[in-house]
């Protein structure tokens, strides 16, 4: 081929026609889309293909077949130069507010089903395009008016790998579903729609109108005129090559191979969001355009995949349900590797990595593919190249053969047709059984397994004596903590010709422990042992004493339905058919319009909220300003030393670097941070305090160069003469950290300005600590700074004093050079830097009654705060604040803070609280299993009188009335059915061998705390309105609630238009030169005190438009609005008012209450089946709003409490540092029943219009999940003392880690649980 040869790369995206004739194609068009188009809805989270927020939907043209494929996939992993010929649709292509709305954002809008905004575009592109293939299908059946042709379960898994941390998902998920064929109108949750009640006929009436045979986009025709050959294109220093046949592949590779140039062969480049690559490439080869590799064939024999055909595709060719010329059972095997394919990885990535890559990335570099597993266990073939040589290889040979080199080529992988005939004869007793299985943190979704393995065998009933023999067996582990995938060739030869029994099987899995060893450093290695005995367990155990069902030829599943209680063994092994996500949910919310429109569930921000189609402007979308340079952080690998110097590694050479910003580059103070508790460094300066912290920063012409660099960076340490660092409170009961996971990392602008000033854009939940602390670092007067906020992409508490670090040291870099500076936080450094909550060690004495009834509670705890103090001073009063939801009697406790060489923790929502809450529940459970009693009437007998009440709250309790726990406790009893579904629980144990579960009420009282917040109102001339406030939208729905209050404030003027005042207003960005003293947005108030701050300004506007109203109303009839503000202008009415609201003792504290109930199924992984919530809101300010945190909060705290591990090293490195490590709840872990009530207490005259918070209480519910866990567990280590003999030491205490993840569980329910009940169940026969 001619590799001189240059062509431009042409694409379109959202129909605009775009050419590039030279680029460094290492570009991702993740880059490009937010470098040089204005289509900003593309947003970069993880930058590894693990969040979905870099979505898009990619449109490829067919010339042969003339259709269009439409499929999404991760911008942040899709090369630029893959494109060409290619549509590529953005949020913004889907629907904007010049074109119009598509129903998707309409209906994401209705369904209250984005918060912060950050994830939403992606949410919205995830569901578009299996919307726009479903309605292409031609096979389904035309559906009613206002739905598609997507079922309920598609509509749900469509956002299966996207993440959000704000919502909860449950919103989302109906959105989703409202446009599902088969959806039950029923099961779809709080909208702005309709109301309960109301008929299907009428909801659907008001859903914004959905046509399936409306497209609203076309491939673009002038695309359909570009060649169908890929791109090459070349410059001096790079190349991207893409041959269209295996001859010019092998050509290149020879050229690579003389000429000493660096290679990188790629089809999908997915993984590099695993293997994360400093290297720039020379050359580019994309092999999608060889025929060979890009096609799936079939024949009578076997399917044939190209080694570049995309996971998807393969899926759907395995799945094929006229699959001509295959038996039922050939059908089946395939159908079931396709079925365990769908599981890995998420959709928008396996759109575009390939089958070939996958199982190159195990061989290579061991990737733990669930791919390789699967395949070995069915005699797969590969067609490799290496040089000019085809070799077919078995796929064992292939995974055991020494790491390929880069000149070697994959080609295609065979996969045979398997039927009982073609292993023995065709004898109606003999058939297959095939089976695959994963274990892994989330069942859909990106999430790598702990281990994954496939069963196949033939099966041979044996009339004489009865029972099962199996022959020609392979078994197939994989991901278990070794380098490669494996078949037990021994255990299939030790069971080859045995009848089965339960005493062969105890022999086989004892020999399976000695095969299968993960090696040393794995994670939970003696989890992932206990997990390959469990799987051989349930493959084989049905087999034995259980009827099968061979109607469909292979053993599907072994009719493996739940057996009746009277069967002999009552095996339950099978999936219990639960839906695979959110089944159904209840909101009952009670409506106040007293203050209209306070207390209405208005949408955020406006009809259709600006997240929804990225016309909500974050700071990372701010345009660059002219000679902008970019940043990021070189932070110490060592808790403690001294810093010699800072170099690159040898032979590295980091382009674009421009400067190397220290601590001796600093004007002023080297001042990172500081709060009234103290303060913080900006850089080390020679000696470093702790793992993570701050040495320097590299500046350099883009952001990924400047984080390249940064991690080539080399620091040179000296420990001699060091003292030892500190890396952890001692040991006892002990709470892991969390990470914050806002979907927007840290992020800021600096921008010099006239007069030796200072311009900064944050992304802060405090610009005014900001702006005082880039101050001091300067050396300037507090008037030559200015912090600007707009709106946050989460925050959580991880954006209040991380960020004025982050601020700081971009302004630093900027007064230095002189130039702008900027910094986007990739997600490793934020996760490492960041610090998250606080680990504590916690002691306790407990004094009790025989009753139950606790007399007295005496605590120690030990509080990690990390190197600096940050805000960890208050955790002791939030902690006590939640401890005191029981009446322990007497209280007494001794909380100290601990300084260690880690990252300073910072408050995290929920600071203290939630930990307390888990401490309370804890010394309830211990009482309970002390005396063998139910955890829920010691629960009962320890809540709080309003006297008992009054003792530990003093004036904060309030009048007995106001003491709503009580009836909220007694609520949830009866709405949930607890005492019903408490007695279901149990004779569900009773009949069920290996899966159990739990049920839990838990109760909160949350003591708030307001603070004082400033506001500003002002009515321009044309009568709308502008408002300024401290507090910081980060979506908690704080701007929509001052909406709504200036709507009220202002509408206690009466004339006409006031009634629709909601939409003039606008709320604008928090500017520290313009509002002032805006203080931290935290603790869950600053809504509230935001809109006191506004209902002071609208109520001295209102006194000055009174007059000039009443002096008019003498002359007309009727004043409207507008004529009104137009002759206040006239008079010189000063139409703005300031004001600092100011929380008296009175108003300053209250208390919250709620409760919650749980339901787990368990078997090392957790199902939540139902929570139910029930939520003392006093009057919500906007139901809808306040509803979202609820949701957001309680599944934040799941992810705390059961799922988000967050470890570091020996050192105190953070290695749980991206999304494929740090799990934290996704659609498919939620509650299956989500049912949420929120209860209005009546009139509270100390509070803001009688609300109270809702961003963090909720949060603390979540104990409730790790309570359910708790109780199943304790069934099951019961069970197991059963099967042990009478000599087994037997407690009903469980002492249950948090997080609670799959190996912790399951260790406590018996990591040898199989081999007990088959030593059990052989002595008993």
């Amino acid at each position: 081929m001619d590799t001189t040869t240059k062509q431009r790369l042409v694409f379109a995206v959202n129909g605009q026609r775009f050419e590039v004739y030279s680029i460094d194609p290492s570009t991702t068009l993740l880059e490009f889309l937010r470098s040089q188009t204005p289509f900003k809805s593309v947003k970069l989270s993880c930058g590894e293909g693990g969040c979905g927020a870099c979505i898009v939907l990619l449109s490829k043209y067919d010339h042969v077949h003339n259709k269009v494929e439409d499929f999404t996939v991760s911008s942040c992993l899709t090369f630029l130069c893959s494109i060409n010929g290619c549509s590529i649709i953005t949020a913004e292509g889907i629907g904007n507010s010049k074109d119009g709305f598509h129903p998707i954002q309409q209906r994401f809008s209705g369904f209250h089903a984005s918060q912060c905004g950050f994830c939403t575009p992606g949410m919205c592109v995830s569901l578009y395009a299996p919307l726009v293939n479903a309605d292409k299908m031609n096979n389904r059946a035309e559906p009613s008016p206002g739905f598609s042709k997507l079922t309920v379960s598609e509509a749900e898994k469509s956002i299966a790998g996207n993440l959000c941390r704000c919502t909860g998902y449950r919103p989302i998920v109906d959105a989703c579903k409202s446009f599902a064929t088969d959806v039950d109108m029923e099961d779809l949750g709080f909208n702005s729609y309709w109301r309960k009640g109301e008929s299907n006929e009428v909801k659907l009436s008001r859903l914004p109108p959905y046509n399936c045979n409306y497209v609203p986009r076309v491939f673009p025709e002038f695309l359909k005129k570009e060649t169908a050959v890929g791109l090459n294109l070349g410059s001096e220093r790079y190349h991207w090559y893409s041959p269209v046949s295996l001859k010019e592949l092998q050509g290149l590779l020879q050229m690579e191979a003389n000429g000493g140039t660096s290679m990188k062969i790629i089809v999908g480049n997915t993984g590099m969001g695993y293997y994360k690559e400093l290297v720039h490439y020379d050359k580019y080869i994309d092999l999608r355009y060889i025929p060979e590799l890009s096609i799936v064939r079939k024949d009578s024999t076997r399917i044939e995949i190209g080694a570049a055909v995309m996971i998807s595709k393969a899926i759907e060719a395995l799945k094929e349900e006229n699959q001509g010329g295959f038996s039922k059972e050939a059908k089946l095997v395939f159908k079931k590797i396709g079925d365990h394919m769908d599981k890995i990885v998420s959709k928008f990535i396996r759109n575009s990595g390939s089958v070939g890559w996958n199982l190159m990335m195990a061989q290579r570099k061991h990737f733990p593919s669930d791919i390789a597993t699967i395949l070995l266990s069915v005699d797969t073939i590969l067609e490799i190249m290496t040089g000019e040589r085809l070799l077919k290889l078995t796929l064992e040979e292939f995974l055991g053969r020494p790491p390929l080199d880069s000149k070697t080529v994959l080609l295609s992988i065979k996969i045979p047709c398997w039927e009982s005939s073609r292993v023995v004869s065709s004898d109606a007793c003999n058939k297959l059984l095939f089976e695959t299985y994963r274990a892994a943190p989330r069942p859909l979704g990106n999430a790598l397994p702990f281990l994954n393995v496939a069963f196949f065998a033939q099966v041979s009933l044996c009339k004489n004596p009865t029972g099962f023999m199996l022959k020609n067996y392979r078994f197939a582990f994989g991901a278990y903590g070794t380098k490669r995938s494996i078949r037990v060739k021994e255990v299939e030869e030790f069971l080859y010709g045995k009848l089965l029994s339960f005493g062969v099987l105890y022999d086989a899995i004892k020999l399976l422990e000695t095969l299968v060893i993960p090696e040393d450093g794995t994670s939970s290695p003696a989890y992932r042992s206990s997990l390959d005995v469990g799987f051989l367990f349930e493959f084989l155990s049905p087999l034995i004493d259980s009827p099968i069902d061979f109607s469909d030829g292979l053993v599907n599943r072994y009719n493996r339905t739940l057996l009746s209680k009277n069967s002999n063994q009552q095996h339950d092994l099978g999936q219990i058919e639960f839906p695979t996500l959110l089944s159904s949910s209840r909101q009952v919310i009670q409506l106040n319009k007293e203050y209209h429109p306070v207390g209405e569930p208005t949408i955020k921000t406006g009809a259709i909220p600006k997240p929804l189609v990225c016309e909500a402007v974050y700071i990372d979308d701010i345009p660059s300003p002219k000679d902008c340079l970019y940043e990021a952080f070189i932070y110490s690998l060592e808790p403690r030393a001294r810093v010699k110097g800072i170099k690159f590694n040898p032979g590295s050479s980091p382009k674009g670097v421009i400067a190397l910003i220290t601590s001796k580059d600093i004007p002023g103070l080297n001042l990172g941070s500081k709060t009234v508790f103290g303060t913080e460094l900006l850089y080390a300066d020679d000696l470093t305090e702790g793992v993570g912290q701050r040495i320097a920063f590299v500046v350099a012409d883009t952001q990924k160069n400047a984080n390249i660099a940064a991690d080539l960076a080399v620091v040179d340490y000296d420990k001699e003469n060091i003292e030892p660092p500190i890396l952890s409170v001692e040991e006892a009961i002990k709470l892991g950290s969390q990470y914050y996971f806002y979907m927007e990392t840290q992020t800021a602008i600096a921008v010099p300005d006239e007069d030796n000033c200072m311009e900064v854009y944050s992304s802060i939940q405090c610009p005014e600590f900001a702006h005082d602390t880039i101050a001091r670092c300067l050396g300037v007067p507090a008037h030559n700074v200015r912090v600007k906020t707009r709106r946050l992409g989460g925050g959580f508490g991880g954006k209040a004093v991380k960020s004025i670090a982050v601020a700081s040291a971009c302004a630093v870099a900027a007064y230095k050079l002189n130039c702008p500076v900027r910094i986007y936080m990739d997600r490793k450094t934020d996760m490492i830097m960041s610090g998250g909550k606080h680990p504590m060690k916690i002691t306790y004495n407990v004094g009790f009654k025989s009753t139950g009834k606790i007399t007295a509670l005496k605590l120690d705890i030990l509080i990690d705060s990390g190197m600096f103090v940050d805000v960890s001073p208050i955790l002791s009063d939030h902690m006590l604040g939640s401890l005191k939801k029981y009446d322990w009697g007497a209280l007494s406790f001794d909380i100290k803070l601990c300084k260690t060489n880690l990252p300073s923790r910072a408050a995290m929502r929920a600071p203290g609280d939630v930990q307390a809450s888990y401490i309370a529940e804890v010394v309830i459970e211990h009482i309970a299993s002390t005396f063998s009693m139910d955890v829920d009437s010691i629960r009962n007998i320890n809540l709080h009188t309003h006297n008992s009440l009054n003792l530990f709250f003093a004036s904060v309790a309030g009048e007995p009335l106001e003491y709503t726990l009580p009836s909220i406790w007694d609520k949830l009893a009866s709405t949930s059915s607890f005492y019903h579904r408490t007695k279901m629980v149990k004779e569900f144990n009773r009949c069920h061998k290996w899966k159990k579960r739990g049920i839990s009420r838990v109760p909160i009282v949350h003591e708030v705390k307001m603070r004082s917040t400033p506001g500003k109102v002002s009515i321009l001339r044309d009568g709308s309105i502008v408002v300024e406030v401290g507090g910081i939208e980060m979506g908690q729905g704080l701007w929509t609630k001052v909406k709504q209050m200036t709507a009220y404030g202002l509408g206690l003027v009466k004339c006409g238009g006031t009634q629709d005042l909601l939409e003039k207003v606008r709320v604008i960005e928090a500017d520290t030169l313009s509002v002032i003293q805006g203080g931290m947005t935290a603790g869950s108030t600053t809504s509230e005190s935001s809109c006191e701050a506004v209902r002071l300004c609208c109520k001295v506007l209102v006194e000055r438009l009174v007059p000039l109203k009443q002096r008019l109303m003498e002359q007309i009839r009727s004043l409207e609005w507008e004529t009104l503000i137009l002759e206040a202008y006239r008079n010189s009415v000063n139409l703005s008012a300031s004001s600092l609201y100011v929380p008296n003792f009175s108003t300053m504290h209250y208390l919250n209450y709620a409760a919650a109930v749980e339901v787990n199924l368990i078997t090392g992984e957790t199902i939540i089946l139902q929570t139910d919530i029930i939520y003392d809101y006093g009057e919500s300010l906007n139901p809808a709003v306040d509803l979202g945190q609820i949701e957001g909060a309680y599944v934040q705290g799941i992810g705390f409490f059961m799922l988000e591990e967050y470890n570091t090293n020996s050192d105190g490195l953070v290695i749980i540092n991206n999304t494929w490590t740090y799990k934290i709840p996704t659609v498919d872990t939620i509650p299956k029943q989500f049912n949420v009530e929120i209860f209005n207490s009546g009139n509270h005259k100390n509070r803001v219009l009688s609300s109270k918070a809702s961003g963090e209480p909720p949060l603390t519910l979540a104990v409730s999940v790790h309570c359910t866990t708790r109780a199943a567990i304790r069934e099951a280590r019961r069970q197991l003392v059963s099967w042990s003999g009478p000599n087994e030491a037997s407690s009903t205490l469980v002492q249950l880690e948090v997080p609670a993840t799959m190996p912790v569980v399951k260790e406590l329910c018996g990591l040898d649980s199989v081999q007990k009940f088959l030593q059990w169940t052989t002595a008993k026969n």
